[in-house]
């Protein structure tokens, strides 16, 4: 019985010259003859991560929610998580598609006979390992200098986050229907980073579904929200009793805003710099 390594050393020795296998996060192997030239991405964290990485001009087409770099905005635009045109990736001819390990598509994809690579960043662990993978995939030999720069500015945004401000503890809504962003989420990580707390315990999951009561209990001293979800945010029952609400500690952000905090890719540590501001505007004082 062959040990594990010489399994693993006789599979690459196997491998074509400049190939590139690649394991997945749904477990998928693909292998690459050499890096894509033509990428499809349709994750927009993947798409922002793939220009980081210095290789926009690679890709031929996107999500319709990838908008940055503002180049992107002129590729083809395929689709979202849910209506995703299979029949135009197809005609794009790409070496690879990039997509979310809950797309609905890779399946329907690998049977055209297209390379399908799912990853699903949604912890500052997975950033790095998406962005070791991306860095593998597209042949960028330092791809960890994005993480370094990422890591920087979230120590950055710390640092400027006064001492009367630590510690308050935060409701952080991602999208309307109570759903939260908790502790083992990137976004709670980096209001963990920043000295807060969070409401939302980790047993809870990255994101999950709340009942508004559940709130009301845990009597937030600080609301994080996106402009769409905040109407009506005051009415919502108990509410008011919010120390948050009473004490007018809501940060409301732009939907420009609510795109960088909510893309886990190079733009973290500009996402910690408005999640800092918010926590010396609203809980500085």
């Amino acid at each position: 019985m062959l040990r594990p390594w010489l399994l693993a050393l006789t599979a690459a020795l196997a491998l074509p010259a400049g190939a590139i296998e690649i394991k997945d996060d749904l477990g998928q192997i693909t292998t690459l003859a050499a890096p894509p030239q033509r990428v499809v991405s349709l994750l927009p964290s993947l798409t922002e991560t793939v220009c980081e990485l210095g290789a926009c001009a690679r890709l031929v087409g996107v999500d319709r929610y990838s908008n940055f770099p503002a180049s992107v905005n002129a590729l083809p635009k395929l689709g979202g998580l849910d209506d995703t045109n299979v029949e135009m990736i197809a005609a794009l001819k790409p070496d690879v598609v990039l997509l979310a390990t809950a797309s609905r598509v890779s399946e329907r994809l690998r049977a055209l006979g297209l390379k399908v690579i799912a990853l699903e960043p949604r912890s500052y662990k997975d950033v790095q390992r998406v962005l070791n993978t991306l860095g593998q995939v597209l042949g960028v030999s330092d791809a960890q200098r994005v993480w370094r720069y990422i890591d920087a500015g979230v120590s950055a945004a710390a640092a400027s986050v006064p001492p009367s401000a630590r510690g308050i503890r935060v409701y952080y809504e991602v999208a309307s229907g109570l759903w939260a962003a908790g502790e083992s989420s990137f976004m709670g990580e980096t209001l963990t980073r920043l000295g807060a707390g969070n409401i939302i315990p980790a047993q809870l999951g990255p994101f999950p579904k709340i009942n508004p009561e559940y709130v009301v209990k845990a009597n937030p001293g600080l609301i994080m929200i996106g402009t769409r979800s905040a109407e009506g945010l005051a009415t919502r029952p108990g509410w008011d009793r919010i120390d948050a609400i009473r004490r007018g500690r809501v940060c409301v952000f732009k939907p420009e805003e609510g795109d960088i905090l909510s893309r886990p890719g190079p733009r973290m540590a500009e996402a910690a710099q408005i999640m800092a501001r918010c926590l010396r505007e609203k809980a500085g004082a």
